[in-house]
């Protein structure tokens, strides 16, 4: 039975972890950094932790095999694609209307797993996204945001994102042989500082920002926006499967919301908790008809034993 919620509970751990890192950004705005800086320092210190974590563990390199290696950098490219095209989406949109677009990796998810596996979604699945994008527009709280003024780029990368992060939620569901979770980390953690650094802000390696207090902001993003989703994601994402883990995560919103009226104090309405509380049946429902039908096959099993 508990293989019923255990790996789903993280899959939820890991993307709440997600939902903290865009407070975090502000607050390090507030402090005078940029958040090409600060995403920056989420990846550098996301590195430096990883290879502590994996020093003090393992030590030596796993053996991969060709499709492992392909696997792995995939994920780590996407991992930083979409750190990249988020945070250039938020130059375009109000941070309300990039957070519903971001969370179109529900849908997206969905169907690429229904491609890769070449099946029709069921219809527990489509009716949890009837609930995810509902409850996502109205926990956003964008229906009164005038949507007319909006340059097509900031839809495109919004998009973008969503998809990256849909693929990188698919990607990082498949098992690799021969390599532990930490292991997988810490490559993931170098592939992804590597991309980041061609394209964001390499320099608060040499400029002083991190002495400067931008170090403080990277260790809390490094922390909860590489070592503990990848980790907690390469546990479960193989267990879950694809499909469920896109649904899952949809508990980023909610977290990002809740974290963001406490430490920033933003408004919070009654339309958007209501939406919040749709997003979190939409979440729900999937989990709980699937460990319904492994109950009722669990005890039909021993039913045939006795």
């Amino acid at each position: 039975m508990k293989y019923t919620w255990i790996y789903p509970l993280l899959i939820v751990i890991a993307s709440s972890s997600y939902g903290i890192l865009s407070t975090i950004v502000k607050v390090a705005m507030q402090h005078g950094f940029t958040s090409s800086e600060a995403i920056t320092s989420q990846y550098v210190f996301g590195f430096l932790l990883a290879l502590i974590l994996f020093i003090t563990t393992q030590r030596t390199l796993p053996k991969l095999t060709k499709s492992g290696v392909i696997t792995l950098v995939l994920a780590g490219i996407l991992t930083a694609i979409t750190g990249i095209v988020y945070g250039e989406s938020l130059n375009y949109l109000p941070a309300s209307l990039a957070v519903v677009m971001l969370f179109q990796f529900t849908w997206i998810g969905l169907f690429i797993d229904c491609g890769i596996k070449k099946r029709f979604p069921s219809r527990i699945e489509l009716i949890s996204l009837a609930f995810l994008i509902a409850g996502t527009i109205f926990a956003a709280g964008i229906l009164d945001v005038d949507l007319s003024q909006i340059a097509w780029q900031g839809w495109a990368l919004g998009l973008a994102a969503a998809f990256s992060f849909a693929a990188f939620l698919q990607v990082n569901s498949r098992p690799v042989e021969g390599v532990t979770t930490i292991g997988r980390t810490f490559i993931l953690s170098i592939i992804s500082l590597v991309v980041i650094s061609v394209f964001l802000s390499p320099e608060i390696i040499w400029n002083g920002q991190i002495a400067n207090g931008l170090w403080k902001f990277g260790i809390v993003l490094g922390l909860f926006g590489i070592i503990l989703p990848i980790l907690l994601f390469s546990i479960a994402a193989p267990k879950v499967g694809g499909a469920l883990v896109s649904i899952l995560s949809a508990m980023e919103l909610p977290v990002a919301i809740i974290v963001s009226v406490i430490v920033l104090h933003e408004s919070l309405t009654l339309l958007q908790v209501g939406g919040i509380i749709l997003v979190l049946i939409g979440m729900i429902l999937p989990s709980y008809f699937s460990s319904k039908k492994y109950t009722v096959k669990q005890s039909n099993e021993e039913a045939m034993i006795k």
